[in-house]
């Protein structure tokens, strides 16, 4: 049993998928409260005041999308898009709005609430926190000095900027776009080879084995991820 007490907003259509991650989460701790359409969701959020919100795209009067663009124009809750489509273009699209995952039906119920955990951690504002730690991995954010296994790795200026940027974000889905916009601007918001000649050089100075990495995971054809 999970016993975290976070409260858990669902916003779906399928009465059945609604009442099975109600009875699902219920029993792992969570409080749980479910809709089935984007306004009552919007409404929810206000009242509710959840630490997560789990969204469904296709809903029959807004656009998940647009459920993602009002909510990010004044709320910071932590967003997983648990959806039937899997067109790259509608991930990219939801997690460049602001959703902090995407998790596609049919689905199994150990990933997503393994996405909840890291979820509800992002919302914790890790960037507050002076010292991030993953594994061996640690982020001295006050003096940007990074260590593996206590070891110190040097790194350049961009390079931190980059591995900075995924771990105050540590756990959500960074798209290729945001991550260029945030260290370069936007002008190179399209440089996606660039970005991954950059990655690779990070992932030899931080990883045991480059080729099969355990902190900078790679979600293909969208972005990257930090466990």
């Amino acid at each position: 049993m999970e016993s975290t007490g976070s409260k858990i907003l669902v916003i779906d259509d399928e009465a059945q998928i609604r009442r099975f991650l109600r009875v699902t989460l219920t029993g792992n701790g969570y409080i749980v409260k479910e809709v089935g359409t984007g306004k009552e969701g919007l409404e929810e959020v206000a009242i509710f005041n959840p630490g997560l919100v789990i969204l469904d795209l296709g809903l029959p009067d807004l656009d998940g999308l647009e459920v993602v663009r009002r909510l990010r124009e004044w709320s910071k809750v932590p967003i997983i898009i648990l959806s039937a489509k899997e067109q790259e273009s509608d991930k990219i699209a939801a997690l460049d709005l602001g959703a902090d995952d995407y998790v596609t039906k049919p689905f199994s119920m150990g990933e997503l609430l393994a996405r909840m955990r890291a979820a509800l951690r992002h919302g914790l504002s890790l960037a507050e926190q002076p010292v991030l730690e993953f594994g061996d991995l640690a982020i001295d954010l006050t003096h940007r000095r990074i260590t593996v296994a206590t070891n110190e790795v040097k790194l350049t200026p961009t390079e931190y900027d980059i591995v900075k940027t995924l771990a105050v974000n540590a756990g959500k889905v960074i798209t290729h776009k945001y991550l260029l916009q945030a260290v370069w601007g936007p002008r190179y918001a399209n440089d996606i080879q660039y970005l991954r000649v950059y990655i690779g050089q990070i992932r030899r100075k931080l990883e045991r084995d480059p080729s099969r990495p355990s902190h900078i995971i790679t979600e293909p054809g969208v972005g990257y991820r930090l466990l």
